[in-house]
């Protein structure tokens, strides 16, 4: 699936941009037949329906009937649809806007980016339709479990700079969690070690082999068998936190993935992960400005 540059041949729609496929140099058929194939997650029926709704078009904005024939080489805008998607009844906070920057306070259990049965109830979704921002892009992510600050480009002219903030490592960021406390670990401490991803698709593990991955680790406050932790990731791998956090025997609370997988039924919103984004500080490569912002959220008490 390609994503366009130019997506002026639709519109945002409800806060949603148009996903748009390449058909290949060679082929047969309609082009119903292609969308069937090769986008199989939709069933051919809802696919004619989309079509005769005239909501698929070609690069040059004209509709796509279910009868036109196979055209190689170019391109179909589509938008995408999830009818059964769960609703989340929680709210995101915009900490801070300019013409190239948002800053937004993500709650739990939101993802930052449409996947899976998740579209109009992620936060790129919510903003773009609040908003009206059809460039807007995050420049990074968090987990659907995590809680607090995400930082999005609001248009596409200066997104590289910022991007180049995170590839060289200009950023610096601190979460906040609570996880189980032990007195023979001790803190501060540097942990790296190599993560690769696991049999388990959605799960990452610690390998033998030279360290990809670097997190800081401060320990904040203790009461009881539980302890509030500074973590500050140098790296950014997928689950980094939670994995080295685990992987020292502290796995965060309430974590469904680590070290075992334990995930809550669905709309169980009873249990959220004791992860929080909590700062982020750079140089702004526009300004020369030096930018601070924490999340207005917190993480429940220790005890």
């Amino acid at each position: 699936m390609y994503k366009t540059h130019h997506p002026a041949v639709l519109p945002l729609r409800n806060g949603v941009s148009p996903s748009c496929v390449a058909l290949p140099s060679a082929g047969q058929g309609s082009m119903l037949d292609f969308l069937a194939q090769r986008l199989p997650a939709v069933s051919r029926a809802q696919w004619l329906e989309r079509l005769e709704a005239a909501e698929v078009v070609d690069e040059y904005g004209a509709v796509v009937t279910p009868e036109r024939a196979f055209q190689p080489g170019i391109r179909l805008y589509y938008y995408r649809s999830l009818p059964d998607e769960p609703q989340l009844p929680f709210e995101e906070a915009v900490l801070y806007q300019d013409e190239h920057l948002l800053v937004a306070d993500k709650p739990h259990f939101m993802p930052v980016t449409p996947s899976g049965r998740y579209l109009h109830q992620t936060l790129l979704v919510r903003l773009k339709q609040r908003l009206g921002l059809a460039e807007l892009s995050p420049l990074h992510r968090i987990d659907r479990e995590t809680a607090g600050l995400v930082l999005f480009s609001v248009q596409r002219s200066t997104r590289g700079l910022y991007q180049a903030l995170f590839r060289d490592r200009q950023i610096t960021k601190h979460y906040e969690a609570v996880a189980p406390w032990r007195a023979d670990v001790a803190f501060p401490r540097e942990h790296r070690s190599r993560l690769e991803e696991s049999p388990q698709f959605f799960r990452m593990h610690e390998v033998p082999g030279t360290p990809n991955t670097h997190t800081r680790m401060d320990l904040l406050e203790v009461t009881g068998d539980w302890a509030r932790y500074r973590l500050s990731p140098i790296t950014g791998k997928r689950h980094q936190l939670r994995v080295h956090m685990a992987a020292l025997g502290l796995p965060l609370r309430n974590d469904a993935f680590y070290p075992v997988v334990n995930d809550p039924p669905e709309g169980d919103y009873s249990s959220p992960l004791q992860l929080l984004a909590q700062s982020l500080e750079f140089t702004d490569p526009l300004t020369g400005e030096r930018r601070h912002f924490e999340s207005a959220r917190s993480l429940q008490p220790l005890g």
